[in-house]
């Protein structure tokens, strides 16, 4: 078994089973990442074990230590890559990758594997996907789908504490605009327009 396929095996092995940051999840941000990469010629090897380790640690939404789930995954990060042979330059590369990576740090990365990370992460947010995930989160923390009064946030800030749908308006909407690399916005442009897509049809059904 090489490096990546044990580091996948044992970030499977730590995951939980929230519908929205489960294996499955690391999963789809490993590919996003892997196409990335090949656009953008960064080091495959750190690129993937980034996106491998990015969630080892990931409080529910609901949990006020959510903000520090980045955080703690870093650090336990660089206690699974001291097992194997890398660098110290590269265990820092990766557990800063994985640090700045989180929509909640409002950081951008600084290194090329920073960067396609968070890129894959939110491309994970975003589309398809990212609507089937943001319904799953909203349901688990029994919120209501929207504001009866104003669902599309035409007159009032996005609370998506409360409504599923403010959170199109309060995040996934915006990191279109916030993607890092040039693979990774042409993709985003492609995904958010099924977001605006669905907005218009829920407008027609409201």
């Amino acid at each position: 078994m090489n490096v990546i396929d044990s580091i996948k095996s044992k970030s499977k092995e730590i995951m939980d089973n929230d519908s929205a940051h489960d294996f499955d999840h690391v999963m789809r941000v490993y590919k996003n990442a892997q196409k990335i990469c090949k656009k953008e010629k960064a080091n495959e090897k750190l690129v993937l074990c980034s996106a491998l380790l990015h969630d080892i640690v990931s409080y529910p939404k609901s949990d006020k230590r959510s903000k520090f789930s980045s955080i703690e995954s870093a650090q336990k990060s660089k206690l699974i890559l001291k097992k194997y042979n890398f660098s110290k330059e590269e265990i820092i590369i990766i557990s800063d990758a994985i640090r700045d990576h989180s929509f909640s740090q409002n950081k951008t990365p600084e290194s090329i594997v920073g960067k396609i990370l968070q890129d894959a992460d939110r491309l994970d947010a975003i589309g398809a996907i990212g609507i089937a995930r943001v319904f799953a989160t909203g349901g688990s923390l029994r919120r209501q789908f929207y504001n009866i009064d104003d669902p599309f946030c035409k007159t009032r800030k996005p609370n998506d504490k409360i409504w599923t749908v403010d959170h199109f308006y309060q995040k996934l909407l915006k990191l279109e605009s916030l993607m890092n690399t040039k693979s990774g916005k042409m993709e985003a442009q492609e995904r958010t327009k099924m977001l605006k897509e669905f907005l218009n049809q829920l407008k027609k059904e409201l």
